[in-house]
């Protein structure tokens, strides 16, 4: 389900580039120093599976990524609907933040969408299924895990502390249309991307 999306920082409204093709997305968001793969699972892995499961699924991407990037810890984070504190948590992401740290994630199932800050543009990432994304340090973004949330992602942290947000205090995310996984998948097929 990778969608890569990129807009002038003024203009929310009419996308410079819109691209279903994993390989030009990645190098779209090379050149903005974000990490894009797609990796698979070393096994099958049933839906819902637990975090035992999904680390043991990914095991040989998970351990290539931590020696490269030295991530000190890796977990699972799956969030459901059906999560009383869904909400809350949907909303401690949408704010533009930034991290002393890469954030990396490797998502297993479901959907969310990153937005990146650059000088002059917003670039959204909605990542899916077999979607690793890694934001620089430093790098102003926020996530938006869409209504309803439903995802499963492997976190990696290099902190032992784990993932510490610094807001930047930029309203530009109230800007951009939230991530709505339905709406996103129909303006997908609309522009006859996959």
């Amino acid at each position: 389900m990778s969608h890569l999306t990129v807009f002038l920082e003024h203009d929310a409204q009419r996308p410079e580039l819109t691209t279903s093709d994993p390989a030009l997305a990645a190098a779209h968001l090379a050149h903005v120093g974000v990490l894009f793969e797609r990796l698979q699972p070393d096994r099958p892995l049933s839906p819902g599976a637990d975090a035992e499961a999904v680390l043991a699924a990914y095991a040989a991407p998970v351990a290539r990524l931590r020696e490269a990037r030295r991530f000190a810890s890796v977990d699972v984070i799956r969030v459901t609907p059906e999560m009383p504190e869904a909400a809350a948590l949907r909303g401690k992401f949408l704010e533009e933040h930034t991290h002393d740290e890469d954030e990396a994630r490797l998502f297993v199932e479901g959907a969310g969408a990153f937005f990146i800050h650059t000088a002059d543009r917003v670039i959204r990432v909605v990542c899916g299924a077999g979607d690793l994304l890694s934001v620089p340090a430093g790098a102003p973004h926020w996530f938006d895990m869409g209504i309803p949330p439903r995802f499963t992602a492997i976190r990696f942290f290099t902190r032992p502390d784990g993932w510490v947000a610094q807001p930047t205090g930029n309203p530009i995310a109230a800007r951009f249309p939230q991530f709505a996984p339905k709406s996103c998948a129909a303006s997908q097929a609309e522009a006859g991307l996959p």
